[in-house]
């Protein structure tokens, strides 16, 4: 059955990116819009623009299909008990990973107003297709009345739904199961802040400044709506800087805040639904090789992300301080999360790019450890389209300060990956 499953799915996908490429082809620019090819490297939140006329309702289809193969092996300090039983690690083979595949729907509704809709076709944790979530974003208010506080809206943008939240530049930059032609390297961080809750954010757009605040309910799982256990939502902001200084120069940075306090799992490290791109290295589990802190009871998160390109030269920074507390713990505990990225974009239209990324995740666990992860990637990518990228890296992962299957933990070795993105 899931063997069936999944060909009926890569059939469906075959289908699928066949209309798409014919839609797109048909189909006018949308406005408001960050393409999801190379022309939207770096786009970070999508366009702000003021002079965009409506010309009918726009329709596109567009998708992503990601296949790795993986060429990693694993250790430890050697065997651990698990609810008394001896356990070992696994030997890795090195072979292809399942491929990954997305669904997108945009559609602009009317005048200043976008929908976009992000459905898993196949990922690695689930073999049924599913939907991620989705958007209304609004950058103008005709649909009310013509021209309605439209000096207002020249400043302002509103999103609404059940959506990527807001949060760092890094979700951004990271792998979204079949959407990695944004990501220069295979993996995404050791704490990957990403999640998908209901809510609103609202920005403030003037000349090279923006802000943003967000509302959500704080929930992963929208499937309960018990009073119990209590969500007390959670409260997202953002301050950044974006400028084109001159041709060669651009510098951006910006700084975020996440911050909830209820009594109920939080999923700000814990929300990718889709898999890791490390298959079964050390845990075995479909995010292995990221970490999460374990907080449940309440949490505030700060990142900070620099970024700067000079010509073909890109610089792309994380600094990320996580404090929060357990359920039955008074005490709080803190991560910290340090990432560099260096790459060097070279070519007639920068089709070529070579780099590396250093992550440290440094922090107390709820059993008072004190431990360290640090993993480094080197690779490069050849975009031979604008809509297909290779990918090569060499990664290695460390683990300091762990017990059990973790004591002395390591992997390391090759990754390539092939994506299709349109």
């Amino acid at each position: 059955m899931r063997q069936l499953m999944k060909y009926t799915t890569a059939t469906f996908l075959a289908f699928l990116l066949s209309v798409g490429v014919t839609v797109a082809q048909q189909s006018r620019e949308l406005p408001y819009f960050t393409n999801p090819d190379q022309t939207g490297l770096n786009q970070f939140e999508a366009p702000f623009e003021t002079d965009i006329e409506f010309d009918g309702v726009n329709v596109r289809i567009g998708g992503a299909n990601t296949l790795q193969f993986q060429a990693l092996r694993h250790e430890n300090a050697g065997p651990w008990l698990s609810n008394g039983e001896t356990m070992t690690l696994p030997e890795l083979g090195s072979n292809f990973n399942l491929a990954t595949s997305n669904l997108d729907l945009d559609v602009a509704l009317t005048s200043g107003v976008r929908m976009h809709l992000r459905t898993y076709l196949s990922s690695q944790h689930h073999t049924e297709t599913y939907v991620k979530g989705g958007y209304m974003q609004v950058d103008r208010l005709d649909f009310i009345s013509e021209g309605l506080a439209s000096e207002l809206m020249d400043h302002l943008r509103i999103k609404v739904g059940h959506m990527e939240i807001n949060y760092g530049d890094n979700h951004f930059r990271r792998s979204d199961n079949g959407h990695a032609i944004h990501n220069p390297f295979v993996g995404n961080y050791i704490m990957d802040s990403f999640t998908t809750e209901v809510g609103g954010e609202v920005y403030y757009y003037s000349g090279d400044m923006f802000a943003m605040v967000g509302l959500t309910n704080g929930k992963l799982n929208q499937s309960s709506i018990k009073s119990e256990p209590v969500n007390k939502g959670t409260f997202v902001g953002k301050l950044g800087y974006d400028t084109q200084v001159d041709q060669d120069l651009r510098v951006r940075i910006t700084g975020s805040i996440y911050t909830t306090g209820q009594a109920n799992s939080i999923y700000l490290y814990d929300g990718d639904r889709a898999g890791s791109r490390y298959y079964n290295v050390l845990d075995g589990g479909f995010r292995s090789g990221r970490f999460d802190p374990g907080f449940n009871n309440e949490i505030t998160a700060v990142m900070i992300n620099p970024f700067v390109k000079y010509k073909g030269l890109e610089f792309y920074g994380v600094f990320e301080n996580t404090s929060g507390k357990n359920i039955g713990q008074a005490d709080s505990r803190t991560f910290n999360q340090y990432g560099a990225e260096l790459l060097y974009r070279f070519g007639a239209e920068e089709d070529l790019y070579l780099g590396g990324r250093y992550n440290l995740v440094s922090g107390e666990l709820s059993n008072g450890n004190d431990i360290d992860i640090d993993r480094f990637n080197i690779g490069g990518g050849w975009f031979l389209s604008k809509n297909i990228l290779a990918k090569v890296e060499y990664v290695t992962q460390t683990y300091d300060g762990f017990s059990g299957q973790y004591e002395e933990g390591e992997f390391d070795g090759f990754m390539l990956e092939a994506v299709i993105s349109f």
